[in-house]
């Protein structure tokens, strides 16, 4: 093991007295755990002040001024290494972490799901995304909540509407917020949940490393087109009635785009493109269920995440919305997926490949 690797034992593992001397590192959920005999008050303060912040090379120091044998904590690190439990943090990740105690102890509990990833830390990768969500609705501002508070480092919220009572909901929009713009309301609850994310607009014609469509039926509106026409990936969010819709994520040049999705409506119904054209045509009112809208959240959330943290490559897992959607419906919103592939009468996939805007993409 590279001794200049920075160790993290997140801090909710649980360090608990196996009998006699012994220390029992997890193992008490769904993990594995390693059993330490001899432990003892000392190995369990060591255990517990490996908090990313120091190499492994200076940890193995640390402890040898303190009486313990090198070689025997470097076995004992790789073994919870082996299980899981033990986390190698790069350097650069403290220094993409927000500066400060609040905001430290914000990325603690947030690292440890970013360096499980089967590439790595991608946390880096986080903080230097940028997000934008179309729509400040029931789906939408919690979404950006949830992202910032996951480590997008640039959430950008875009709505020209006034919040309505109805747009108020958990993590989101709040009561008190109705008349306000709601992309000031958005970026409040952004704020909320975390302080330090850049919420500023991106200038016209920058790109994102990722659009997230939030209103109702914007996968149907003509001017998403231009999405497509200028490579910019996008994934659609929202509750349509009472369904909450996850996708799907289109990547252009190497996904079905919407319009294949549409081509596919029309196909099980010749009067789709009238219908699509008169919801597209106004605002629709605010709809879904609390407990819908959240879990469309949450759902997009993974969603993006997977793909800023680098999950579309051609040799890995990919995120499940690409071509695809999935729907979550009461009672139960256990989700259904529906596969949109590409459709034969449309062109999105031929030319050339648009460039891959995943942070770090050469």
């Amino acid at each position: 093991m590279n001794d200049v690797v920075h160790p993290l034992l997140p801090a909710a593992t649980p360090l608990l007295r196996g009998g006699g001397d012994a220390v029992q590192v997890g193992g008490v959920d769904a993990t594995d755990g390693v059993l330490v005999t001899p432990g003892g008050g000392d190995l369990a303060a060591l255990l517990r002040a490996l908090d990313g912040r120091r190499s492994q090379r200076t940890v193995l120091a640390d402890a040898a001024r303190d009486g313990v044998e090198p070689a025997v904590l470097a076995g004992l690190l790789d073994a919870l290494r082996g299980t899981g439990l033990l986390l190698d943090l790069d350097p650069a990740d403290l220094l993409a972490s927000d500066p400060g105690p609040a905001a430290a102890a914000r990325a603690a509990t947030e690292l440890p799901a970013a360096v499980r990833g089967a590439g790595g830390s991608v946390w880096r990768a986080r903080r230097a995304a940028v997000v934008v969500v179309d729509g400040a609705t029931r789906v939408g501002a919690p979404l950006a909540a949830v992202l910032a508070a996951s480590g997008v480092g640039r959430v950008c919220v875009r709505d020209g509407g006034a919040a309505r009572a109805g747009d108020a909901v958990v993590g989101g929009i709040a009561a008190t917020d109705e008349g306000r713009p709601r992309a000031l309301a958005a970026a409040d609850a952004v704020r909320r949940a975390s302080p330090l994310t850049d919420l500023r607009p991106l200038p016209d014609g920058t790109p994102a490393d990722l659009v997230v469509l939030a209103r109702p039926w914007a996968a149907s509106d003509p001017l998403v087109a231009g999405y497509q026409r200028t490579g910019q990936p996008h994934l659609v969010a929202t509750v349509r009635g009472e369904t909450g819709v996850v996708g799907p994520l289109v990547v252009p040049g190497r996904t079905a785009c919407l319009r294949c999705g549409d081509l596919h409506r029309r196909d099980a119904d010749p009067r789709w493109a009238s219908l699509a054209a008169q919801l597209t045509a106004g605002e629709a009112p605010p709809s879904g269920a609390t407990v819908t809208c959240l879990l469309t959240a949450v759902t997009a959330a993974v969603q993006v995440l997977a793909y800023l943290d680098g999950t579309v490559r051609d040799d890995g897992p990919a995120p499940v919305t690409l071509e695809a959607t999935v729907e979550l419906r009461l009672p139960d919103l256990l989700p259904a997926v529906r596969r949109w592939p590409p459709h034969p009468a449309c062109d999105c996939r031929s030319g050339a490949t648009a460039t891959d805007r995943r942070p770090g993409a050469g």
